[in-house]
């Protein structure tokens, strides 16, 4: 039986998490956005292996999620740099970092907080409603089928769900 790679499944979030299915490209995205950009700082960081490291990079570069910059010429010297679709990846962090600091925290608290610097206020992301401003849950919304959508591989079951809730 071969395996249909997860790009291939008409699923947005197949599609997503077959980049950013890991824990390490997570990680690299968080340390990034947050300011760890060079590839022997995030090594040191994350205590990822070197080779393992540049293999995701490497792979956030191809997609185009990160860039790699020149800091320093001599000697060359380059740093990574998340480009637009890079840092629309943040909410999907903040999201993990909210369902993991309401699960996982421990009795110590939250490991690091969100500070708005519009308002200069700790805070928490929500997913709400972008016309009526309502959180999304998943008691308050449904899925119906998009012009992607297709039944295959990854939505044998979910492809038809979705197509009967539309009729």
């Amino acid at each position: 039986m071969t395996r249909t790679p997860l790009a291939d499944v008409a699923c947005s979030i197949a599609r997503a998490t077959d980049l950013f299915g890991d824990a390490w490209t997570a990680l690299i995205m968080r340390d990034v956005l947050t300011g760890v950009t060079r590839f022997d700082d995030l090594a040191h960081d994350l205590g990822i292996s070197r080779k393992v490291l540049a293999a995701r990079l490497a792979r956030l570069v191809e997609e185009g999620v990160l860039i790699r910059e020149r800091y320093q010429e001599r000697p060359p010297r380059e740093h990574y740099r998340a480009t637009a679709k890079g840092e629309e990846l943040y909410p999907v962090l903040l999201a993990l970092m909210e369902w993991g600091d309401r699960w996982y925290a421990g009795s110590a608290g939250p490991p690091a907080r969100i500070r708005h610097l519009g308002c200069g206020r700790d805070t928490t992301p929500v997913s709400a409603c972008a016309h009526c401003g309502e959180p999304l849950t998943v008691g308050n919304t449904t899925q119906l089928p998009g012009p992607g959508g297709r039944t295959g591989p990854g939505t044998r079951v979910l492809g038809p769900l979705l197509a009967a809730r539309e009729g």
